[in-house]
């Protein structure tokens, strides 16, 4: 008795969790969506470190420039036989010793390896950087293409569950005639066909709905797919201008700014500077180097006074300093360095080669673009004017239909026209507005649906 008191208070509070939970979800707009995507990719992650990685390398290429300083201290103690590093005479005895140097040596021609180094160091960075923006752009789209496809798909169930509000209401009405006895008991059987097919549309348009949900979910890398959802909005075909330029113009402006295309031409800027490198194997090498260099030997005495001189004093007695310079000339290596030099000419040319087929390939993806959203403008445009006439015919129908003189059969495949041209509408207005930003974005106008 207790139990069947408390019951329904324990429905209702589940009820309000639900509800509660509901409202607490988070909407997302397709604006933080590809924020969130571009902040949290694992690949984008990826390709920072890739260009921090080369901003290091640009740093090793700048030392390669820089003098470098190297120091040496030795010390020790020796017994019979050795030689003293102050005299350079042979003692037999136990004797303490210490050496110290620092040589510098610098640089000052190498066939302008280093100087290209530096330089390539730059233009890889630069190349990491259009990569990664490159990036960004493709998962910009992807995102705004799932998230349309949400829309699409959610859309699509709206006009199911509208479909079937109306086909309940001839189920009731038929049903009322049927058992009037004023239509057989078939046009009964007909309706209630009607409504169990769209009762699975409905269902089938829920579980794309969830897919396509996931779908957008994992783009974003999130895991937590229940509690993940769009912003409930009604995007119209949004008013563009793009289809008042050309295929060239587009494409025009897509060479001056697309991260693909400046990513191949830095590209092609590192294969020249490859050549560089190995043809400055070619000429000599040209250094200079100093030395400062000192020693200690307990064995030292002062020749007037026979003691010993202290090791500060004998540091700067015993100290020296030599320099110079040292040119290393190429004559033979065995051909590494031409063939050196004629990889890089080959991967120089393959470069520029890529080069060429990226802007061949930028150039049909405009061009295919272009033309996709011309179909799809008329696709669009043919789904509304069938639209409206098969929700002409529909009406028509019905009315034949309520006075007796169509059949519950004709009826149902005047509906399922309707039903039809209803959800083709919602999938071609999709289709046309993905390929409208898809065309804009090629001309350098940032991905929104306002």
């Amino acid at each position: 008795m207790k139990l069947t008191r408390w019951l329904p208070l324990g429905i209702l509070i589940c009820i309000l969790n639900v509800a509660v939970t509901q409202a607490q979800m988070k909407k997302w707009t397709l604006e933080e969506c590809v924020t969130y995507a571009v902040e949290n990719n694992i690949s984008i992650q990826q390709f920072e470190l890739d260009l921090m990685n080369d901003k290091i390398d640009r740093s090793d290429a700048i030392g390669g420039l820089l003098p470098r300083l190297d120091a040496q201290l030795q010390g020790g103690g020796n017994t019979g036989l050795t030689f003293d590093p102050t005299t350079n005479a042979p003692v037999t005895t136990t004797i303490i010793t210490a050496t110290g140097n620092a040589t510098a040596a610098l640089t000052l021609f190498d066939g302008l390896r280093n100087i290209n180094r530096v330089r390539r160091a730059e233009m890889l960075a630069i190349s990491s950087q259009y990569r990664l923006d490159d990036l960004v752009d493709d998962i910009r789209l992807n995102v705004a293409n799932a998230y349309l496809q949400v829309l699409s798909d959610k859309e699509s169930l709206k006009v199911f569950r509208a479909q079937y509000a109306v086909t309940e209401q001839d189920l009731f009405r038929t049903r009322e005639q049927v058992e009037a006895g004023v239509l057989p008991r078939g046009d009964l059987l007909e309706i209630e066909s009607t409504a169990a097919g769209q009762e699975q549309q409905i269902i089938n348009g829920e579980n794309r709905v969830l897919l396509s949900r996931i779908a957008l979910a994992q783009l974003l890398q999130i895991t937590d797919y229940a509690n993940f959802d769009i912003a409930d909005e009604d995007f119209e075909v949004p008013p563009s201008d793009i289809l008042n330029y050309s295929p060239k113009e587009i494409f025009g402006k897509a060479l001056t700014f697309r991260n693909d295309i400046k990513n191949s031409e830095a590209n092609v800027e590192l294969a020249q500077k490859d050549l560089q490198i190995a043809k400055g194997a070619y000429y000599p090498t040209l250094s200079a180097f100093f030395n400062y260099n000192t020693r200690y030997s307990d064995q030292t005495r002062d020749p007037l006074t026979g003691g010993e001189i202290s090791f500060a004093d004998q540091l700067w007695i015993n100290d020296g300093i030599s320099y110079g310079a040292r040119i290393n000339i190429p004559i033979f290596n065995g051909f590494s360095t031409r063939n050196s030099v004629r990889r890089a000419e080959i991967s120089m040319k393959r470069q520029e080669l890529q080069l060429e087929q990226d802007k061949l390939d930028l150039e049909t993806t405009v061009n295919q673009s272009y033309v996709d959203v011309q179909n799809a403008a008329k696709t669009y445009e043919a789904a509304q004017k069938t639209l409206e006439a098969r929700r002409l015919a529909y009406d028509y129908a019905k009315e034949r239909y309520e006075v007796g003189l169509m059949n519950a059969f004709d009826f149902s495949q005047a509906q399922s026209r309707l039903d039809n041209a209803e959800a083709e509408v919602v999938r071609s207005k999709y289709d046309y507005i993905f390929r409208i930003k898809l065309l804009e974005f090629f001309y350098g106008i940032p991905i929104s649906l306002d």
